[in-house]
């Protein structure tokens, strides 16, 4: 591709609202545009926290009997980490690219629902200050990003932490539940003439799916955090065995809603590397049918594998035979997918992009996380792996070298759309070989430390373990050097942001809809969109369809006017959650805040 000049940054809009009255301007906006884009926004900072806590957590380990942090200052990073990058990073990232593209690739101009599109976001971001707030308010949570009872009962945790924990979560957790509602209603309701399901963009299809599973599970969860709360505040003893309770029923409804969680984390992200291979391989995704079919039968397996998290802890053998068997099931359509891309990129006419590297490489990191994965379905196997890094390592190939590399894949793919810019080539190569260095570096290596025995969630260890030390070395090292990828990418978003080279409309030649609009969109997304045939409208214009915009549909949706109603009303909630772990009178004003944000949600257009 010739090298594209570069031009004044007065020639290339920003992302913009209708009246741009600055950050005010952003704080009512109901255009799921600026949405995405504070999701994004929003979730690198909390990835920054969560990134530091690693780095901190990963420093105290470098060395045997290292006193760079105190048990409970180990305890309270380790939770914060696990439940940011989870709760407040992958996930709502994910769902930032779904806010943004969703609308875009079917050819609407908005969210179905797009004040609860704006009341979803701020949910998420307040939920996550609260979260933070709890190292001001008498310490942050100690009990691991599961909180497994007794640990996290009164009883063996005063801490107000945990309540923090258990009320920001929920918060968050209503804030998502209302985004799936949003993207099935999107999704069934506002596809473009033509559209059919079978005819969806991958992406789009696969954050369908996604939607689905997080009305199951975020309603387990909620459901799980408000027990929790309700015993530790009001000695319900849903967990207590002495009072008719049963510890084990909160691991059953934490995992319910863990192993789900797992493909919510992930589905987005295979939707994403199915249609960034394809446009940088020059062919159609292989086996439409089978990627789109293997989503649905991950989406229903996902229910029936839980258990596996539990074989430690004394389940009756036949439900170990079935769990083990539904969660070597559940790897075939996930193999499936692995052989689509393979097949998509073979004998194609590859373009090693920045963004073509992280996907390239998420097919090898994956699958090694995908396999260690399968280990754990060996209940043998399981039973000596269970609560050593090697759950770590498997964890974070997932979840690190699967998602996240798909999501820069994604961002430097989808940048250009959103603001008219290219991100630095160069730098992104920089980053991506600092990435995959660093990432293997930091967690290859635990691997076998678990296998060597090591538990994870311990602050330290002997020195006088064989070989703990070096890996646990090497492993901190990597976790630097991943450090410094992530200082190269955000350098790369700020700059290339401001005075990247001009990307024009569709700068890969890709084919869904969001490419036949102007880079960045306009408000109103299209005047006109073309006809469906296949999930690559683009590519199956005629030449008359593509310069005269013969057969085009013109696209009719009313978009209510920006307003301070969801914000304000995310606000009254989680001030409402906040009064629970404090005080009735925080409660009150939040309950004030509810009824204005009601005011004006109802009263404006």
């Amino acid at each position: 591709m010739s090298q594209i000049p570069l031009v004044p940054e007065s020639e290339i809009p920003l992302p913009r609202l209708r009246d741009d009255n600055g950050l005010l301007s952003w704080i009512a906006s109901i255009d799921h545009k600026q949405i995405g884009i504070m999701y994004l926004l929003a979730t690198l900072f909390f990835f920054a926290l969560g990134g530091i806590e690693a780095l901190l957590l990963r420093t105290q380990l470098a060395r045997p009997e290292s006193q760079f942090l105190s048990p409970d200052a180990y305890n309270e990073l380790f939770t914060m980490h696990g439940t940011t990058m989870i709760f407040l990073v992958v996930m709502p990232m994910l769902i930032g690219f779904a806010t943004y593209f969703v609308p875009l690739m079917i050819g609407a101009r908005d969210m179905l629902f797009p004040r609860v599109n704006a009341l979803s976001f701020w949910l998420l971001l307040f939920g996550g200050l609260l979260l933070y707030f709890s190292f001001f308010a008498g310490g942050a949570p100690t009990a691991g990003w599961f909180s497994y009872v007794p640990l996290s009962q009164r009883a063996y945790n005063t801490s107000p932490g945990l309540d923090y924990w258990s009320l920001a979560l929920f918060g968050t957790g209503i804030g998502t539940i209302l985004a799936g509602v949003n993207f099935i209603g999107t999704v069934l309701v506002l596809r473009a003439p033509g559209m059919k399901l079978t005819r969806l963009p991958l992406f789009v299809w696969m954050n369908s799916v996604n939607s689905v599973l997080i009305l199951g599970a975020l309603s387990l969860l909620n459901a799980s955090l408000i027990m929790l709360f309700v015993e530790r505040q009001f000695d319900m003893r849903f967990f207590d065995e002495a009072s008719g309770g049963d510890p084990l029923l909160w691991q059953h409804l934490f995992w319910a809603f863990g192993h789900p969680e797992v493909y919510i984390m992930v589905l987005p992200a295979f939707g994403m590397i199915s249609e960034i291979i394809p446009v940088f391989s020059r062919k159609p995704i292989f086996g439409y049918a089978f990627v789109a079919g293997s989503t649905v039968a991950i989406m229903v397996l996902s229910y029936l594998v839980w258990a596996h998290h539990m074989f430690a802890v004394g389940l009756p053998r036949i439900f170990n035979i079935f769990f083990a068997l539904a969660s070597m099931l559940i790897a075939v359509p996930t193999g499936v997918k692995i052989f689509n891309w393979m097949a998509t990129m073979w004998g194609g006419a590859i373009r090693f992009t920045t963004a073509m590297l992280f996907a390239s490489s998420f097919l090898i990191l994956f699958t090694i996380g995908g396999l260690s994965g399968v280990s754990f379905a060996v209940v043998p196997i399981d039973w000596q792996t269970t609560d050593t890094y090697y759950v770590v390592a498997h964890m974070h190939y997932v979840l690190f070298g699967g998602t996240l590399f798909a999501i820069f894949a994604a961002t430097y793919y989808w940048f250009p759309k959103m603001t008219g810019r290219l991100l630095s080539e160069r730098l992104g190569k920089w980053h991506f070989w600092l990435t995959f260095v660093g990432f293997n570096t930091t967690f290859m290596v635990q691997h076998f430390l678990g296998l060597m025995g090591m538990p994870r969630r311990v602050y330290t260890y002997p020195a006088d373990m064989p070989g703990w030390a070096l890996l646990n070395l090497i492993s901190t090292i990597g976790a630097y050097i991943l450090a410094v990828s992530v200082l190269i990418f955000v350098w790369n978003l700020v700059v290339s942001w401001r005075r990247g080279a001009a990307a024009g409309d569709n700068p890969w030649q890709g084919w869904t809809l969001e490419w036949a609009t102007s880079s960045p969109p306009p408000v109103h997304n299209f005047e006109r969109v073309p006809p469906i045939r296949s999930h690559r409208p683009l590519y199956d214009l005629t030449p008359a369809e593509r310069t005269n915009q013969a057969g085009w549909s013109a696209v009719s949706q009313e978009i209510p006017q920006p307003t301070y109603a969801p914000a304000t009303l995310a606000l009254g909630i989680i001030f409402v959650l906040w009064g629970l772990a404090t005080t009735w009178l925080i409660s009150a004003v939040g309950l004030g805040l509810i009824v204005l944000a009601l005011q004006l949600w109802f009263r404006q257009k």
